[in-house]
């Protein structure tokens, strides 16, 4: 296996080349210059839930800041934000090695289609890829990963000879038949992260408080009930089968925080990048996730006034309307009276 570029070498990015450097890949992490400067003065540091750490000193990271760097990579994993993956593939089309593998580790169900559009005629193969877990900068270069889970990829030649080089370790890599299926199941994961980015809390926090999840079941139902019209059906992310996630997350506490919360492993530092992407003043994925609901509801004449009151709470927090959601306050302006209760009820 040739060089590695990470193409957006943020949080997910540099968690994810480090660990593969560390495996004795040759990998180019691609980022904006504040990370690579965090990095240039501390080192790569890497940490997980489990225990496991690990130190690169500066000198031993190739960071970039330009795509021409893209040029030698035999693989290429896009970790930028869904709404730069349009960018980021003329950027790849315009200084990648033509027939790279190209992978996306990205949010939501519609990367790899632009991906495609845009690279699949000058001979690079686009490759669906799945990050199931967190990861946390915690500054200075140190990078956390806040949840349990492993990288998931289609598979194919190439990434079957990537999986075999990364081998064993917190970003090992699960090679999967049906990545569509496993990239709505995510996506119905990943409904919670506005709910925590509106929260202002830490993951751990915000799932503690059932006014939060009963918000996260009600959205769940909307998008099961959207994918059910489309003939779309997700696969299963972690221990709950996805007709069944509404019910878990809107379990009462006692049952939910002793039971679902406890086999998640979701690290104290952990908060979902939509909290993050909010609390620096960046454009959030939010049309990318709660929003791709709304989307495909509108296209099948169905309504999701759940959903669409979400993106449109974040719409305004990313337009500087500053206000951290309690979850009684949250759930009332939400659910707003929908009746669309699960066993546990909202």
């Amino acid at each position: 296996m040739g060089k590695v570029a990470i193409f957006g070498a943020g949080s997910v990015g540099c968690f994810i080349g480090g660990a593969w450097a560390e495996t004795g890949l040759p990998v180019t992490l691609i980022g904006r210059e504040r990370i690579g400067d965090a990095i240039a003065a501390n080192g790569l540091t890497l940490t997980d839930g489990s225990g496991w750490r690990a130190r690169r000193q500066a000198g031993d990271v190739d960071f970039a800041t330009k795509p021409a760097a893209l040029a030698k990579a035999e693989v290429i994993a896009v970790c930028v934000k869904s709404q730069d993956t349009a960018a980021a593939a003329r950027e790849i089309a315009r200084h990648g090695k033509k027939g790279a593998l190209v992978i996306s580790f990205q949010n939501g169900v519609s990367n790899v289609e632009i991906l495609e559009a845009a690279l699949a005629r000058s001979g690079f193969t686009v490759a669906a890829g799945m990050v199931p877990f967190n990861i946390a900068y915690l500054g200075d270069g140190r990078f956390h990963k806040g949840v349990a889970g492993e990288l998931s990829v289609a598979d194919l030649p190439g990434t079957r000879a990537l999986a075999e080089q990364v081998g064993k370790g917190p970003a090992q890599l699960r090679l999967e038949a049906n990545m569509p299926a496993l990239a709505w199941g995510k996506l119905l994961i990943n409904l919670n992260n506005a709910i925590n980015a509106l929260s202002g809390r830490t993951l751990l926090e915000q799932l503690r408080e059932r006014d939060y999840r009963r918000i996260v079941a009600a959205s769940m139902v909307e998008a099961l009930d959207v994918l059910a019209a489309a003939g779309i059906e997700p696969a299963t992310i972690g221990p709950v089968p996805p007709k069944l996630l509404p019910h878990a997350i809107a379990a009462p506490n006692l049952l939910f925080n002793s039971v679902f919360l406890k086999a998640q492993k979701i690290d104290g530092h952990a908060r979902s990048s939509m909290a993050d992407d909010l609390k620096a003043g960046r454009r959030t994925e939010i049309d990318y996730l709660n929003g791709e609901v709304v989307k495909l509801g509108e296209k099948l004449g169905r309504k999701t006034p759940v959903n669409a009151a979400i993106v449109s709470l974040i719409k305004q927090a990313e337009a500087g309307v500053e206000h951290l959601w309690s979850p009684q306050e949250l759930k009332a302006h939400v659910l707003q009276g929908h009746k669309v209760a699960p066993l546990f009820g909202y």
